[in-house]
């Protein structure tokens, strides 16, 4: 049974890599900004008692995110997967921030997308490091996308999700290239269009199989492997 941390699950793929966690054994914490209103994973509670524990987490805050860490220390001394999937896709949904084409820029639009996307998993990460470094083969599997490799980027729009997934990549290869002393490793990879809330209907991958992909790479990361960009099917990325 490992322990598992993953944020943002209460939609998506967040939502379907807690579904397979939880069916595969695991003690899994899934945490989401209101978890009060989260009924799917409400659901999951109750076939899962004793092994889903729902958080409240904002990856923007950092009074919130020493909260969540506090919550789970108190369930446990140790972590061996932190899923950072929480992130947004500006007018993708009710509640995302839109504007990010040109003519329509704004700063404050541009840095709230930084902040979840990029900013927001790099403060999670350094705040649950502690329990982390307790786990057993520690992994952090944070989730970006093609849209963030400067090789592939061909397009202008999305601006600030591309900008946010590249920054991403580079916070946490730097992490990789620093933690890695402690036995924690750390992967990108790109679940690719995934159909949900966000990827929307016309994507062409279920999120069922590209979450099973991510859970499979966790199990499957090396120490050569650190800090590398991959594909839910484990194939490079070019950054």
């Amino acid at each position: 049974m490992k322990r598992v941390l993953i944020t943002g699950a209460n939609r998506g793929l967040g939502l379907e890599l807690t579904r397979q966690a939880l069916e595969r054994g695991d003690l899994v914490f899934a945490t989401c900004r209101r978890p009060e209103s989260a009924t799917d994973l409400h659901a999951l509670a109750g076939h899962y008692p004793d092994r889903l524990t729902l958080v409240a987490l904002d990856v923007t805050d950092e009074a919130s995110i020493r909260a969540a860490h506090a919550a789970v220390k108190a369930a446990t001394g140790s972590l061996d997967l932190l899923i950072n999937n929480a992130g947004v896709y500006p007018g993708a949904g009710p509640e995302d921030p839109e504007n990010q084409r040109l003519g329509q820029f704004t700063a404050e639009v541009a840095l709230q997308v930084l902040r979840v996307n990029a900013v927001g998993p790099l403060l999670v990460a350094q705040a649950f490091l502690d329990l982390l470094r307790a786990g057993t083969k520690p992994r952090i599997l944070s989730l970006s996308s093609g849209q963030g490799s400067i090789t592939w980027k061909a397009a202008g729009d999305p601006y600030h999700y591309s900008a946010s997934k590249a920054t991403l990549n580079m916070y946490m290869r730097a992490l990789a290239a620093e933690i890695g002393q402690y036995g924690v490793l750390s992967m990108l990879v790109d679940p690719g269009w995934v159909r949900t809330g966000m990827g929307g209907t016309a994507a062409a991958q279920d999120p069922a199989v590209a979450a099973k992909g991510i859970l499979r790479l966790a199990e499957q990361l090396h120490d050569e492997e650190n800090g590398s960009f991959v594909t839910w099917k484990n194939e490079f990325v070019p950054w």
